[in-house]
């Protein structure tokens, strides 16, 4: 049983609720490991092909980091806290072979922002503010916000963005390709959903290679071509391509969960 999570799954969608409403869905060290648990549990059930992760209540996806419990910490705990969440967390759930959608209801501040940048896809509602506000607080995102920003908007906005401490609206979070959709507040599991069952309808051996295609072409030393040569040669050996193929000559649709 999780103490800070709420996980339902249904219909090969693992739904992950973040339920700290009293601090506004705070990331905890605790609320950390349980959601890197989560999250390795869904990715390994067969049965799950999405993710939708989200915070409770109204107000707040995820509002940031605990910061009390990391207030004193020297320069050394500080350097392993970041690695430690890279590790666990952030760079966790954008190496998972399973698809994970941010439903970002509310505010998504410091690591907040950095959890859904983490995600594959990102949907907001029409309620929701983002921003990096860490330099306010003498410090700097921690858990990947400098480096995903940047690359989700590019380098200038994102200096704006995290140098202001400031925080924009949905609207303008799509406008800079932050966000994939914004819908009112009631539709949005709704719309996360929508496109959960399509990623469904396809193969997830493919999907899995697509992910690390995709990522390789952000990681320092990696040639991003070369990674997605190696996957589409791969796809070749599987039942998947078989079944996909057979069922395109065959002008039926594929049936790639059994």
């Amino acid at each position: 049983m999780f103490q800070n999570l709420i996980v339902e799954k249904k219909n090969g969608i693992a739904y992950i609720t973040i339920n700290r409403p009293n601090q506004l869905n705070a990331l905890n060290k605790d609320t950390i490991a349980e959601l890197h648990d989560a999250l390795n549990e869904a990715d390994l059930e067969k049965e799950i092909g999405v993710i939708i992760l989200t915070g409770s209540g109204e107000k707040a996806f995820v509002a940031g980091a605990d910061i009390k419990e990391f207030a004193h910490f020297t320069i050394a705990q500080a350097g392993e806290l970041s690695l430690n969440g890279h590790k666990s967390l952030f760079n966790f759930i954008e190496q998972l072979t399973t698809p994970v959608i941010a439903a970002v209801n509310g505010f998504a501040l410091g690591g907040g922002l950095e959890l859904a940048m983490a995600a594959h896809i990102r949907v907001a509602s029409t309620n929701a503010r983002m921003g990096l506000p860490e330099v306010s607080l003498g410090v700097i995102p921690g858990y990947g916000g400098t480096q995903r920003l940047a690359q989700l908007i590019g380098k200038g906005k994102a200096n704006e963005l995290i140098f202001t401490a400031g925080m924009i609206k949905s609207d303008e979070a799509f406008q800079w390709g932050l966000v994939n959709h914004v819908v009112e507040p009631a539709e949005l599991i709704a719309k996360c959903e929508e496109i959960a069952s399509k990623i469904l309808q396809n193969s997830p051996m493919a999907i899995a290679s697509a992910i690390r295609a995709v990522n390789a072409g952000f990681v320092d030393g990696v040639n991003g071509f070369e990674t997605e040569i190696e996957e589409f040669g791969k796809c070749f050996g599987s039942p998947e391509f078989k079944e996909g193929t057979t069922a395109f000559l065959e002008k039926r649709k594929a049936n790639f969960r059994g």
